[in-house]
């Protein structure tokens, strides 16, 4: 679908603003999500102002934002002062780690974000976006995709599916409670860009796995596993419908992935390998054994609920907010991929640079955005 004329997007964008611009809050805004859509929204002539909150201040000096430390979890700061006046909140916090002490991140992404909710109905803020995920889903296909009316139960096992399941249905509460606040919930897929590849690292392979073994033209074979097809998508174009989803009068959930498909065939084209057909159970056991040895912090149930993913329809994102994906999944990993090898990252601490990589990096600052040559 073709994107709307300037002129149409602006009236219906003025529907949702006080007086003047959008003034629009990113709660969690120096990570893989936020920085992109920080940059989207600062891009947009909607948007008069975007107020960047996260634990610790960035470097990164983006047009029209202004940033603020915050931690929300309970004790943090009154998030409703923060709030009070904004058009749109936009809530991307999240702990992906640790995985072995679910309590803190339940903690942080559980309570953090019923405490962002209740600020945004205590400071009278039209419109709240919720990053929720693929990963809210229950079980589903890989023959065919879903809408947005499948099951969002999770996969009750891996603690990320259990949290983003389980604010799907606080949400459901608070639509009831809130009629005046519009909810929108986006459930992405694997979201990819160059500059998270240092970031990405570090949550999923860890600090520890020698730097060796992640570069993706030394893999001599993809696992060809059952159920090992998701989807992806860059995350610049994610930003894109957070925009949208911002500043227009949509409300209810959106599916976000890109074609094709990612199974063991695409990626062992993309990786210049071979598919190899391999039994699941032994995969998961040496996973399970690198986790409980703290070898790698991506656990052995999140790889559970991977393969049990359904696929998505976008279409009501296409149709709804006008999106089109600029990019597909496999040049999204391939330019994850290379930022993966050149250890690229930004002047914000979530998307640090691989510290091998750090001479590189400090000689880009001047790019704009502080990213190195990943």
């Amino acid at each position: 679908m073709t994107q709307q004329a300037p002129v149409e997007r602006n009236a219906e964008c003025r529907a949702e603003r006080r007086g003047g611009g959008a003034r629009v809050v990113v709660v969690g805004a120096t990570g893989n999500v936020g920085t992109s859509v920080v940059l989207a929204l600062a891009e947009d002539p909607c948007v008069e102002s975007v107020l960047g909150l996260a634990r610790r201040m960035p470097l990164w000096r983006p047009p029209k934002t202004s940033w603020h430390a915050v931690d929300v979890e309970p004790g943090g700061a009154d998030l409703a002062e923060l709030f009070t006046g904004a058009d749109a909140v936009v809530h991307l916090a999240w702990k992906f780690q640790p995985t072995h002490h679910p309590a803190e991140t339940w903690r942080t992404n559980v309570l953090g974000s019923i405490r962002v909710f209740d600020a945004v109905a205590a400071a009278g803020v039209p419109a709240l976006v919720h990053a929720s995920s693929v990963g809210a889903y229950s079980p589903g296909p890989k023959d065919r995709t879903v809408d947005e009316s499948w099951p969002t139960h999770g996969w009750p096992q891996a603690a990320y599916t259990r949290e983003k399941a389980y604010l799907e249905r606080v949400l459901d509460t608070y639509e009831r409670t809130h009629p005046d606040v519009r909810v929108v919930r986006m459930r992405p897929g694997f979201l990819f860009k160059r500059q998270s590849a240092s970031e990405q690292r570090r949550i999923f392979a860890g600090r520890l796995l020698p730097s060796r073994f992640l570069r993706p033209e030394l893999l001599p074979a993809v696992p060809d596993l059952a159920g090992l097809r998701f989807q992806a998508l860059h995350t610049d174009d994610a930003a894109a419908a957070y925009r949208a989803a911002a500043t227009l009068p949509v409300r209810g959930p959106f599916n976000l992935a890109a074609d094709p498909p990612l199974d063991a065939q695409v990626l062992s084209r993309i990786l210049d390998a071979r598919s190899l057909p391999v039994p699941t159970a032994p995969v998961r056991a040496a996973l399970a054994a690198a986790w409980r040895l703290h070898l790698v912090p991506a656990s052995p149930d999140l790889f559970d609920a991977v393969l049990r993913l359904p696929l998505m329809d976008s279409s009501r994102a296409r149709r709804e907010l006008s999106w089109e994906p600029r990019h597909t999944s496999v040049e999204a990993v391939e330019e994850f991929l290379d930022g993966l090898r050149s250890g690229a990252g930004m002047d914000t601490a979530p998307l640090a640079p691989d510290p091998r990589h750090a001479p590189r990096f400090a000689r880009s600052r001047g790019r704009g955005q502080g990213v190195s040559a990943k």
